[in-house]
């Protein structure tokens, strides 16, 4: 509690900027991790992508197994089985022919004694789920065109590209949380992704906004290093970056946790598993990776170069910082 206290006053100063090596290295292995799951895995694909049949009905005192079995001794290969609400059921196949599709239907309404006209059968085409995930990557790709012209004429170019790295570097590690969990893919997925990406964005801007205004007044005579300032400018938007963050993962954890355990709303755990690791993975990458990436970028130029090389001559760069390093590197 006393350091959660302190954390809240503001009065912890956490070095970001000098444990590069440490955030690099993290998030060097977890994007193989992710890599990997995508690569071995592959993502669970939705029926609304890769097309299928949807059985919708109402039972009661059943259970996930035997509806998936109800519909397996029909000679279906494929079946996801979701609960939504207390007596809702959805039950997912492949392509089905329309005789299959009315044979399933007579099955479940018999095996668990349901009208077979309150037995919904909904079958998407392949060529329609690939129409969908062709607009879903063309939504993407404005989305990300859309934030790289934004954060030009916001910002300069580095922080731009140290920006743009961040919001991939999120996007690969939630798709690969995805792939390794096998939860599957839908169009609500790809709001989750579209959502994380611009809460990611609101956060890197907030404290690149803030490394902007402090780091503008250094100079010749400047006492700090490019990477103390940002560190320093960093720090004064960490308790805003961290409440931020808790009151949205909040709800979003209910939805996840709660929602989908508790109340069976399976259709939304789609939605909010998303939420939940990119809005985790948008604040460690705002502070711990794109923030080091920017001052690994500045910290090349002549200007800040030649603070770094008068203040190490003089013993004012601060012991183990980054500054002080390259300081220390480009005098000798």
């Amino acid at each position: 509690m006393g350091l959660a206290r302190r954390l809240y006053r503001g009065e912890i100063d956490v070095d970001f900027v000098g444990k590069w090596r440490l955030w690099y290295s993290l998030s060097g292995l977890l994007l193989v991790v992710s890599l990997a799951g995508l690569l071995f895995n592959g993502l669970n694909l939705g029926v609304e992508f890769k097309g299928g049949t949807i059985f919708s009905f109402k039972a009661t005192q059943t259970s996930v197994q035997e509806v998936r079995q109800a519909v397996l001794d029909e000679g279906v290969h494929q079946v996801i089985v979701q609960q939504a609400g207390t007596d809702g059921w959805r039950a997912t196949t492949e392509s089905l022919s329309e005789d299959t599709r009315v044979q399933v239907q007579s099955a479940i309404a018999k095996d668990f004694s349901v009208p077979v006209d309150q037995v919904s059968i909904q079958a998407i085409g392949p060529s329609w789920g690939g129409e969908v995930s062709q607009k879903a990557w063309i939504g993407l790709g404005v989305f990300m065109l859309a934030i790289i012209l934004y954060l030009s004429m916001a910002f300069e170019p580095k922080m731009a590209l140290a920006a743009i790295v961040a919001l991939v570097h999120d996007l690969v590690i939630t798709a690969g949380i995805y792939a390794w969990s096998g939860f599957e893919v839908t169009p609500a997925t790809l709001l989750g992704f579209l959502t994380i990406l611009g809460y990611s964005l609101y956060d890197a801007v907030v404290v690149f906004d803030m490394i902007k205004e402090v780091t503008a007044k250094l100079g010749h005579t400047s006492k700090q290093t490019y990477s103390m300032a940002a560190n320093n400018a960093l720090n004064h938007t960490l308790i805003r970056s961290l409440n931020t963050s808790l009151v949205a993962i909040l709800p979003v954890a209910a939805i996840l946790f709660i929602g989908t355990t508790v109340l069976g709303a399976g259709t939304l755990k789609d939605l909010s598993l998303s939420l939940f690791v990119g809005m985790i993975v948008g604040t460690y990458s705002s502070l711990c990776v794109a923030t080091p990436l920017l001052v690994t970028l500045k910290e090349r130029e002549p200007k800040y170069q030649a603070i770094a090389r008068r203040l190490a001559s003089t013993g004012g760069g601060g012991k183990g910082s980054k500054g002080s390093k390259s300081a220390a590197v480009a005098k000798g």
